[in-house]
């Protein structure tokens, strides 16, 4: 019976965190938001602008926060360490962006539907991510005789 050997240990974890796709999603995400922005200033009211703006902003800080977090998660399993405080930003991300929402909503600043949507630049940023690793596929895949 061959064996495999475990490759879940921290080797594993600090080569998936090479990987570049975390800047490519940031950036798809700021191009995402920008370009929702700018169509906004030309088409409609203020609020939904600021509601857009607001929204890239937060989830582009959500995605970092996430980010942040989970790795620590992923460090703690690893290591069998006692959870660190970073745990703790895995949820009170949620309370943060709530607060900033419902405060600007509040004042008056900004379109809630519009800060939902901005919200959204991360599932625009994942398409374009998604559309870029098929076109590679196709792209540099071998023939088959």
């Amino acid at each position: 019976m061959q064996q495999t050997p475990d490759n879940a240990g921290k080797s594993l974890l600090l080569g998936m965190q090479n990987l570049d796709i975390h800047g490519r999603i940031s950036r798809a995400m700021i191009g995402a938001t920008a370009c929702a922005v700018v169509t906004s200033l030309v088409f409609a009211d203020w609020r939904v602008t600021t509601g857009l703006l607001l929204g890239g902003i937060l989830a582009l800080l959500n995605h970092r926060w996430l980010r942040s977090s989970t790795a620590a998660v992923f460090s703690v399993l690893v290591d069998g360490e006692k959870p660190k405080l970073r745990l703790t930003h895995y949820f009170l991300r949620y309370l943060v962006v709530g607060a900033a929402v419902f405060v600007a909503y509040t004042l008056n600043v900004v379109s809630l539907a519009a800060t939902l949507i901005g919200l959204c630049s991360f599932v625009a940023a994942v398409f374009v991510e998604a559309f870029r690793e098929f076109y590679f596929a196709f792209i540099q895949r071998e023939e088959t005789n």
